[in-house]
């Protein structure tokens, strides 16, 4: 079938999931094509199968046609990692997998198994059925991120006990070095022998008894909890690269096409408080996650990092997502940013209007916007400029009270424990700033050349860890923006680049800067097309994938066909 015309491709695609859901139009299939952030390319169709049986088909019908396949989920990623870049050697096909959102609670909820399409947000609603929690519950749920996406991508979250999303339990397919297609089901479960035998029992749920519960492969992360408290160690606790975290559908970065992952979940907490704390000094909050990690019983919930000029981007960038979500919740958020990417590449498409229009509007409509941020941040803002948002539980939270007061009255810092309603704003004015880069660069493109945007894990025993450029770079930045995930070390840098500056050549200097202090990156999103994969990470790329026909590309492999050398065990090109 590899000689068939596009139009051919395009028919036999239809005739498995029917024409609605096989996309062609540049319009219909821009929201598709283009990254969160950045990224975009073209594509032959997007495919939208609503099982996992027409999933299967495909896939087929991908390999026989010998195109290039790239998965996608919720495109909520921020590397490029989800979406054509550039040239390729063959057609591409995207498939999407939102339609696939079946989640089966296993084991009175203590585990689920999550189809390809689920979102934490779903995930964390049955999950509460159980008195339970997924993986990541602040921030990714709020904007419809997938189960699957997480995994498959090394996301960490901003929860402390937890770590990376990991799994070693999955079914998925993979094209052999032969070429042919093979559904692998790692799952646990006795499902059947052929992949539509196997399919239509898990879509069915028809696993009842067929479980199988034993030590030899995890659900989660079970180590790290323990890593994180080593703060004295000479490493990152989490990073994308980490070989200990590369399993099948674990990092795969696309290179697979996942069906279905099954995951740990946990207890919900039975009390939580947040205190926010304020300090001018890096070396107070230095002692407070060393002092922590070390000591204390209970491992704080998360600990959220907030710079001045991040919370000044935040408050007036993201001042209209904080009152949206304050408004109407999560749930609705995942229809809204669905309707706003068909919006947006509407609007895109008519030649007299200015790019970003709707970003533009919204920002108007949030001078508007009723300030909703407590009192006692606005001061700390004023007064502080560095942040900590530090949520504890159970005995922990009696452990934090008696500890800051007696820090406080040592250094500098200074804190104040919330009410339920001031943590709950303060988390989320957190969460709203990792978005305002993308709105400011869409409200003030004369301003700025690029966004660079660094995703970065510094070593646990690093106590230098705010970053001071040199000036040869920073006259070159308009503003730097940090946040992050504090007790982890995890940190995201964003950096606006000033008009007529090289963005490229910034990064690849902070990168070197940053290889001189023992960072690992990306930290948790991936390498996407941003990031070059190091030699351990190719590899695993392609063990997985040793035609080269998912995701090529990836961590700036080669993006031939078998990697350019007519085998499947190529180097990068």
């Amino acid at each position: 079938m590899f000689n068939l015309s596009s139009d051919q491709i395009i028919a036999s695609l239809r005739k498995v999931v029917g024409a609605k859901y096989v996309l062609t139009d540049e319009r219909a299939t821009e929201r598709y094509r283009q990254g969160y952030r950045s990224g975009e390319g073209a594509a032959l169709a997007v495919i939208r199968p609503g099982t996992l049986k027409e999933y299967w088909d495909v896939l087929k019908i991908c390999i026989d046609t010998d195109v290039i396949i790239i998965m996608q989920a919720a495109n909520t990623g921020l590397t490029e990692g989800s979406t054509p870049k550039g040239e390729y050697d063959r057609q591409v096909v995207i498939i999407s997998t939102l339609r696939m959102t079946s989640i089966y609670p296993i084991d009175e909820g203590k585990q689920a198994i999550c189809f390809a399409g689920s979102t934490l947000y779903e995930l964390e609603n049955i999950a509460g059925k159980y008195d339970r929690q997924p993986h990541s519950v602040i921030g990714s749920s709020c904007i419809g991120a997938s189960v699957i996406g997480g995994v498959c991508n090394n996301s960490g979250g901003s929860l402390i006990e937890r770590g990376p999303s990991y799994t070693e339990l999955s079914i998925y397919a993979q094209r052999n070095e032969d070429g042919s297609l093979e559904l692998v089901n790692n799952l646990g479960i006795d499902l059947g022998d052929t992949p539509e035998e196997i399919l239509t029992n898990l879509e069915k749920g028809n696993f009842d008894g067929k479980i199988r519960y034993s030590n030899d492969k995890v659900a989660s992360d079970t180590d790290y909890a323990r890593r994180v408290r080593n703060v004295d160690a000479d490493s990152a606790a989490r990073f994308n690269a980490d070989k200990r975290r590369l399993y099948e559908a674990s990092g795969c970065a696309g290179k697979l096409a996942v069906f279905a992952v099954r995951l740990d979940t946990y207890e919900l907490n039975d009390k939580e408080c947040i205190f926010y704390i304020g300090t001018n000094d890096t070396s107070d909050l230095t002692e407070l996650r060393r002092h922590m990690l070390k000591t204390f019983t209970s491992l704080p919930v998360s600990a959220e990092y907030v710079h001045r000029e991040i919370f000044d981007f935040a408050k007036q960038y993201g001042k209209d997502s904080l009152f949206l979500i304050d408004v109407l919740g999560t749930s609705r958020l995942p229809q809204f940013f669905e309707w706003k990417g068909v919006i947006d590449s509407r609007l895109n498409s008519i030649p007299f209007l200015p790019k970003n229009l709707l970003d533009r509007c919204l920002q108007l409509v949030a001078r508007l916007t009723p300030n909703i941020l407590p009192k006692f941040m606005l001061k700390y803002r004023d007064k502080f400029e560095h942040h900590l948002i530090l949520k504890m539980h159970g005995q922990g939270i009696e452990d934090a009270r008696v500890y800051l007061s007696q820090l406080a009255k040592e250094t500098g810092l200074e804190f104040h424990e919330c009410s339920e309603r001031e943590g709950k704003i303060a988390s989320l004015h957190r969460f709203v700033a990792a978005g305002t880069p993308v709105r400011f660069e869409a409200v003030h493109p004369q301003k700025l050349s690029d966004i660079v945007a660094l995703d970065i894990a510094l070593r646990r025993n690093d106590q230098d860890w705010f970053e001071e450029l040199p000036e040869e770079i920073s006259k070159h930045i308009l503003h730097k923006l940090y946040y992050g995930h504090f007790f982890c070390h995890v940190f995201h840098q964003d950096y606006i680049v000033k008009k007529g500056s090289d963005p490229k050549a910034l990064k690849e200097k902070m990168l070197e800067t940053l290889r001189q202090r023992g960072a690992q990156y990306p930290a948790e999103h991936n390498v996407g097309h941003l990031y070059e994969a190091d030699e351990d990470q190719a590899e695993f790329f392609r063990k997985l994938d040793p035609t080269n026909t998912f995701n090529p590309g990836i961590g700036k492999t080669s993006r031939d066909k078998s990697y350019g050398c007519g085998c499947g065990s190529g180097h990068n090109k």
